[in-house]
């Protein structure tokens, strides 16, 4: 059984208690590594003049305090890249869809209603979106 490091639980610490709650539950069968639970409002800027995210401070839901949404991603971390690791690109970005749905069934299992950047309208079709953040998720509430 896997579980988190000192940096994901510290990160993970700022973070709602659901979200905590989901993702210490996660982790237990799917390994997984907290990129990143609150943002502050300067990082959320460069985050959206970067076009990592569509929202400007202080509409992220990483900006609230505690934060309603975090950014997990599959560990090992291997992002998915076609000019890096063209040959396992394919695979790579299979790992985080496949992720998704484990934390969204859990999600679903454990009550806790939440939405994730590869699916934001939730209808398990991924084509119908312009822009992917396959590592976020976030509480519907509030």
């Amino acid at each position: 059984m896997a579980s988190f490091g000192r940096t994901s639980r510290a990160r993970l610490d700022t973070a709602h208690h659901a979200l905590q709650k989901l993702f210490y539950e996660v982790v237990k069968e799917f390994d997984c590594t907290i990129i990143e639970g609150h943002r502050s409002e300067e990082k959320q800027l460069e985050m959206y003049k970067q076009g990592r995210s569509k929202l400007k401070p202080p509409h992220s839901k990483h900006n609230s305090s505690p934060s309603m949404a975090v950014d997990v991603a599959p560990w090992p971390l291997v992002w998915p890249s076609k000019s890096k690791r063209p040959k396992t690109f394919a695979k790579d970005l299979g790992r985080f869809y496949m992720f998704v749905g484990y934390v969204r069934a859990k999600a679903e299992d454990m009550g806790i209603e939440i939405r994730c950047g590869a699916d934001w309208d939730g209808d398990w079709e991924v084509n119908d979106q312009n822009f992917d953040d396959l590592p976020h998720f976030e509480l519907v509430q509030g």
